[in-house]
Order: structure tokens, then sequence, then C-alpha cells
């Protein structure tokens, strides 16, 4: 009963003089104080959803249209042909309005239906004119005239901000079938490929436009065609555990650890992540190809529910884990491991859930993890880069960030905070809501706002006075009966199990970075993607179906696109390069084209001329329809053995990387996609470093990481002696 009596804002006793009403003036104080931000920030929402409601528009542009129509008229003008004359007249029915007054009302509805005509005319030539993609395939100095009008005419309509995004198009099926099997050819044996091929046709010839024509008709209707059912069907209806399978993780910066302390890293880094949240509600971060309007609210609209006072810009956030409410603990066993329960298998926590978690004190403690913003860890191990044993220290960070202890980590969350008894930090992050651009930028405006705006004291405390008036934080209640505990136990065991077969190696490349690559006239994520197929060549000794992901942040309410990085041309580099017969002048020329091959597969994918998201619907239109594809079930069961991701640095603006070279970022990483395959997450940081996260599975006898991981390093240096030698590159 004592927080009930802390909660309330007066207290008054009955005497027999009457009533002594006793007023806590700070209590009230701070709802007045919370009242007042709330209003505010329905303000700012409601002035924002009227500016986003008329773009590409302003509200001031309604009375500049208003006004040169009722100058029009005074001029002795009709500019509407006749329509303000028939409004007028329909206004003559009334008797309240003088004559004057009717001219003056008919101006003004004409020219504010003037002004929504003309927003919803500028806003589909904007649709129209940004479905050109053009400009994605253009090359240096060789632009086509077309581009050259549209690069002209963008700024025009956008006032130089490109805040509008367009519809999925709908292509045909020909082009992805076409695509798929010249992406599966140097895969497969003669025979497969021919009864593959043979399947295709079919498919193409007769199936395939009777799911098309539906998958049409919900482009017409629905904002995006895929990213819903990808949604659906992939995150949400998937039965695996979302620990290691599915959720990824960020690291902190690679080289710096701003403070020693942990609860001071923990206070200043929410703080900057409910600043973030701040910009988020009032919709001041700029749109860009990996936060856009489509995705505008990414964290839940919920206020942070954790053991956290969570207060206004300027003040300090208060950690107070040593003061326990005064209720009786839970068990041990509650205590330490309740938080298992979403991590192993979903079909079994949601049972349990239902039957142990939906009443009483459990629910109101569920309800308090899930209502929160996010949730904080505050691990009791000491992680991050350690300069004497590089290798043991990032494996061994990289594992903590992607399952932990499996019991301290809250998987179902959109993110997990994690920060470490030494003051290095991370991110756990559940997948189904945002893919990892999205939260790298958060993260990164995390890292920079913590480090260069917030800082530290001398003494490694957050700057600022504390306010002692904030609340402790409170331990959440569980009831757990004994027959929850076996159902946690055996999850336990079950996560372990998972957790202990992922084999990690994380590793900073400082041989060179994306700066040289450039100079040697490539893209740097093509060169990285031949990296990777030379390292995995040399690993397994063959090819292999490669997932490279692709954002599709030019379409509203996009999210990925696969891009198939081994092409027969990658094939033909990578056996030139383990063939002592080929020179230095072929294989160079072989790499030119393998690189020119993956850049133009790159941009198709951003375009929406992918295959395998459209396949993906094609598919779950046939199982809507009731209709069997073995086209469609072959191409979606073939396993993706080398899975790959680059986590591309956004916020560059932030602080200036060249003054503050040791401010570099780790990147972050996923497990592996497949039982016998790699996982490989990089991030290219700066003009001379990149990093690189490998995941395979100890169970698998044909994976190793860390010879991956070595293979992958000369396999980068083997490319740039290269490549740096060629007649064509900068040396």
């Amino acid at each position: 009963m004592a927080e009930a009596h802390q909660a309330v804002a007066f207290q008054f006793t009955v005497t027999p003089d009457g009533i002594d009403l006793r007023l806590s003036h700070e209590a009230l104080k701070q709802i007045y104080l919370s009242g007042l931000h709330s209003w505010k920030k329905k303000f700012i929402r409601f002035k924002n959803g009227i500016i986003t409601g008329v773009y590409p528009a302003s509200p001031s542009s309604w009375l500049i249209v208003v006004v040169g129509v009722m100058s029009t008229m005074y001029a002795k003008i009709d500019p509407s042909l006749g329509i303000i004359a028939r409004i007028n007249r329909t206004l003559d029915t009334t008797d309240y309005m003088s004559s004057q007054t009717k001219n003056v009302v008919s101006g003004v509805l004409f020219g504010t239906g003037l002004w929504v005509a003309l927003i919803f005319t500028m806003r589909y030539s904007l649709k129209v004119l940004l479905s050109y993609h053009g400009w994605m395939f253009a090359q240096h100095g060789n632009m086509s005239r077309a581009t050259k009008i549209w690069m002209g005419a963008v700024p025009l309509w956008l006032g130089g901000s490109p805040e509008i995004t367009v519809r999925v198009c709908s292509l045909g099926v020909f082009s992805p079938v076409t695509q798929y099997l010249e992406s599966v050819r140097p895969l497969m044996k003669e025979g497969d490929f021919a009864r593959m091929t043979e399947l295709a046709q079919d498919f193409a010839v007769n199936l395939g436009p009777k799911l098309q024509w539906y998958l049409k008709l919900k482009s017409w209707w629905a904002t995006n065609q895929v990213s819903d059912w990808w949604e659906e069907y992939i995150y949400l209806r998937g039965r695996g555990p979302l620990m290691v399978n599915s959720n990824y993780y960020a690291m902190d910066l690679l080289y710096i650890v701003p403070t020693q302390i942990q609860a001071a890293r923990a206070g200043n880094a929410i703080h900057a992540i409910l600043l973030y949240r701040r910009k988020l509600d009032r919709e001041e971060l700029k749109p860009g190809l990996s936060v856009c309007p489509a995705e505008g609210n990414t964290l839940p609209q919920s206020r942070a529910a954790f053991t956290a006072a969570c207060l206004e810009e300027g003040a300090v956030v208060s950690l107070a884990c040593s003061h326990p409410s005064p209720a009786a603990p839970a068990s041990p066993l509650v205590r330490t491991r309740v938080m298992v329960s979403p991590c192993p298998r979903r079909v079994p926590w949601a049972k349990c859930r239902q039957a142990y978690f939906a009443r009483g004190k459990n629910k109101q403690s569920l309800d308090a993890v899930e209502k929160a913003a996010f949730f904080v860890t505050l691990d009791d191990t000491e992680q991050g880069y350690a300069r004497d044993d590089p290798v043991t220290s990032m494996d061994s960070y990289a594992k903590s960030l992607l399952h932990g202890k499996c019991f301290d980590r809250w998987f179902d969350k959109s993110i997990t905070f994690i920060v470490y008894k030494n003051g290095k930090m991370g991110m756990n992050a559940e997948h189904s809501w945002a893919d990892a651009p999205i939260v790298g930028h958060l993260w990164e405006y995390v890292m920079a706002t913590d480090s260069f705006q917030l800082g530290y004291a001398e003494d490694g405390h957050c700057k600022g006075a504390t306010n002692p008036s904030i609340p402790h934080p409170t331990r959440l209640q569980w009831e757990i009966p004994e027959e929850c505990q076996e159902v946690i136990e055996a999850s336990l065991s079950s996560a372990d199990l998972l957790a202990n077969d992922v084999d990690f190696h994380s590793f900073p490349f400082d041989a060179f970075g994306k700066g040289m690559i450039k100079k040697c006239r490539t893209s740097p994520d093509a060169f990285v993607q031949l990296a990777l197929q030379l390292a995995h060549y040399k690993d397994m000794g063959k090819f292999c179906l490669t997932y490279e992901a692709s954002m599709t942040r030019l379409f509203r309410e996009g999210r990925t696109e696969t891009v198939r990085s081994c092409t027969t041309e990658s094939c033909n580099f990578v056996l030139a390069m383990m063939d002592p017969r080929k020179t230095v002048e072929q294989r160079a020329k072989l790499f030119k084209v393998a690189s020119e091959k993956h850049q133009l597969l790159y941009r198709m994918a951003m375009t929406g001329a992918g295959i395998d998201r459209h396949l993906f619907c094609l598919y779950v239109v046939s199982k809507y329809l009731a209709v069997d594809s073995p086209f469609l079930k072959e191409v979606l069961s073939e396993p993706w053995r080398l899975s790959t991701s680059q986590t591309p640095p956004q916020l560059v603006e932030l602080f200036d990387l060249d003054r503050n070279p040791e401010y570099v970022s780790s990147g972050g990483g996923f497990g592996p996609v497949a039982d016998d395959g790699y996982g490989v997450s990089y991030i290219l940081v700066g003009e001379n470093l990149i990093n690189f996260h490998v995941s395979s599975k100890f169970s698998c006898p044909e994976t190793d990481s860390h010879r991956f991981g070595n293979h992958l390093k000369q396999a980068m240096l083997d490319i740039i002696s290269l490549i740096s030698f060629s007649p064509n590159s900068t040396k």
C-alpha cells in the first residue's frame, strides 16, 4: 500500500473539526506539466497532420490561390469559366448573405476547390515522376537526356525535400522467371537445369498469368503488394525461435568506451533513445532511403515502463537499481529466468502465456514489459574489443548480443538495450517491425548523442544535477506455479542448445577500406560480395545460392529485396582466381564484368525489378487459391547457404569522423540462416575500415566461422592486389 499512497496527488483526513485537506504541490505540478506536455504533443501532431495532408502544397498556398482568384474577380475576369457564377446562383436561394458576401464566398469556395485539385494533380504527377528509375542505371559521364530532364524536374516538384515515396510497381511473370533461371544456371547440373527450365516455362505460360492478375489487382488497391505478406508469413507466422534465427544485434563503438560506469552509460544512452523517439513523435526526422514517412513511428507509442525515470530534455535519467520495492521478492528462479519464456519455441510460449500470464500480477507485470518503449538489460559481464585478445573478445561480444544467457534478453520486444558492467553497450532487435538500417539509424544517433552532446563528467558520471524526487524503480511481481517453472526450465534448455551451437567470428578488417576500393573505380559493395564468393569457394570448394539484402526504400512501405550475388559472371571470376594459368589481365577483366553485373542486379532490386519478392507474392496467391505450383514450391524451398547483408552508415553528419577517427562503429550481425551455411554482415566505416560478422553452427562439420573469416581476409587482399595493378586503376 505504500506505493499507492505515494501515487495520489492529495491526502485528506476527517476530524471532528472538519476535513483536513493537504495538497501535494509537487504532485500537482507534475500532473500539470504532464498534461501540458501531452497537449503540446497533440498540437504538434495536428500541425504536422495538416502539413503532410496537403503535401506537396503547403497551407499557405491555399491563401495564395484564393487571393489570386479574388483578385481576378475584382478585375472583372472570370478564371472559373462560369463555375463561380453557378456557386453564386446556388447561394441566391438563401437570404442570409448580401450580394457582396455571396461573391466573396463563391470565390473562396472555387479557390479552395481549385487548390485541392492542384494538390491531387501534383501528387499524381510526382508519383509518375518518382516512378522513373533510369537514373539508377546511368553511368558516370554518360547520362541520358531523359535522366537529365528528370534530375532537373525532381527538385522543382519536391522543393529540395524528397519526402514522397511511390507504390511498388507490378511486373509481368516472364521477367522474374527468366531472371531466376539465369541466377541458378551456374549452380545446377545440366539435367537439373533442364528440368527446372521446363517447370518455369510451364508456370510462365499457364498458372503464372492467373496468379499475376490477382497480384496486379492488389497493386491497384494496396499501398504495397509485398510488405504486408512478407511481415505476416516470414516473421509473424514463422514457428522457429526468434533468438539466433530472426533477431539481429548492433554493437557499440569499436575502440571507445566513454565511461566505465554502467549506470551512467545506461542513463545517457536511454536519454538519447528517448530524444530520438521525441523526434519521431514530432516528425522532425528527415526522411531518407532508410528512415522515410512510410515507417513513421518505429517505436511503440507508450511510455518507457522499465525501471528508469524518463525525463524531458536537459534532465538526467536516474537508474536506481539498488532500491527494490518493499514488496517480497520473487523466487530466485522467477527473478532470473522468467525472461526465457518468449525466446525458445513460439507455440509452447503462447500456451504458457495464456495459462499463466493472462490474469493477476503476472498479467500486470507482463503488460509493463510489453507496453514499454523498449527493454533494458544491465548485464553483469564485461564485453567489447580487447587489444590484447581481439579475436576472443569480439566473438564473445557478438554472441552476448545475439543471445546472451538466453534468459537476460526479452527477444519479443522491438529492441532490447544492453549495457555491460564495463560501460560497453549494444542492442538486440526483433526483426518483424523493422530491418537493420532502421535500427542502425536510431543506433548511430544514440552513439553520437551519447558521446558528443550529452557527454560525461570527469569522474565518469552523467553531466547535470540529479533529481531526488524521481521515484525509485519497482520490482515486477510474478507468481509462477511449479508446472510453469517446468516449462521455463524446458525452454531454457532448448535455448541453451541453440545458443551454444552458434559459431561466431566478428573482426575488424583494417588493411584497407572503401577509400582504396573506390580509387580502383569499382563499387565497394560489389568488391566485398565478390570477395565473399571467392572466400566461400576456397572454404567449401563449391558455389552456393547467395542472398544479399537490398533495401527497397524508394517505394512506400518498402522493406527488402534479394540480390542473388552468385552469378555466372562471379563464378567465372572466382574460377579464374583459382586457376594459376590465368593472367592478371584476364582476372581483372573478369572481375570488372562480375562487378558490373552485381551493380546491375543491385539496382534492379532497389527499383522493384528483383526476383524473389515477386515470386514470393505469387506463391502466397497460389496458396489462397489452393492451387499447387511445383515451380514456386521448389524455388521457395531452396536454401540460402550464404546469407549476407551490408549495414550502411547513415548519420555521418552528426560528427566529423576525420577529426575523430577512433569513433568508428562496429556494425552488427545475425545468426546463420541455414544449418549448413554462413551468415555474413559487414559495414564499411569511414575510408579505411570494414567490420565483418560471420556466423555458422558448430553442429555442421563443413562450416567454421574462423576458417571462413581467414579465407575472407585473404580474398580481400587477393582482389585488391589484382585490381590495384590493372591498367584501368588509379594507383
